[in-house]
């Protein structure tokens, strides 16, 4: 029995090791997140947040079991007027300070077709964290024509409504929705 016992485990340790997810770092030049909102009606303000740290464990063969955990600092936001970055960044939104955090940490993938997949994770915001599902879609896997190593990138949507997150401030006039498009590039960890 107890020879049954240990070969059963050496083929599961041997099949784990062969389907094992590989490390991806984020590639902070080519990663940021898009943002939308209405406003008051009248038109459609956008801005982006970059300056992404993180990683992806990634397991080409079965996506479901990867994950994925990133971080960029709320005042890497940028809207294009500098005023409503300075309103964004008072207390009547973020409050922010020099090294606050926006993180995401996936917390289940579910495979949804050829390359796309919803992607479950806790998104911490303004101090409060909730559960968030990006649609995701694999872009590309392969070898950087100019880095010489394997690359992965990747887009994702969702929406958020930012009174969750205690940024309600002019709601409902300023839209409480905002949309988010996420694009990043990652490449393999040496």
């Amino acid at each position: 029995m107890k020879t049954t016992l240990l070969a059963a485990a050496l083929a599961t340790a041997a099949t784990a090791g062969l389907a094992a997810p590989e490390k991806y770092v984020l590639d902070s030049s080519h990663s940021q997140i898009l943002f939308d909102y209405n406003h008051l009606g009248f038109s459609t303000t956008y801005g982006m947040f970059s300056g992404f740290e993180g990683e992806i464990m990634f397991d080409q063969e079965d996506p479901a079991n990867s994950s994925v955990s990133v971080s960029m600092p709320v005042m890497s936001m940028f809207t294009g007027w500098e005023q409503r970055d300075g309103h964004f960044m008072s207390e009547d939104f973020f409050g922010a300070k020099e090294g606050d955090l926006v993180t995401f940490t996936s917390t289940a993938i579910e495979v949804t077709g050829e390359g796309t997949a919803k992607i479950t994770g806790d998104l911490t915001l303004n101090d409060v964290t909730k559960p968030v599902v990006l649609d995701a879609k694999l872009n590309q896997v392969g070898e950087h024509p100019m880095a010489g190593k394997p690359w992965a990138g990747f887009d994702a949507t969702t929406t958020l409504v930012r009174s969750d997150f205690n940024l309600g401030k002019f709601a409902p006039f300023v839209g409480d929705e905002v949309n988010l498009k996420i694009s990043i590039e990652a490449m393999k960890a040496d």
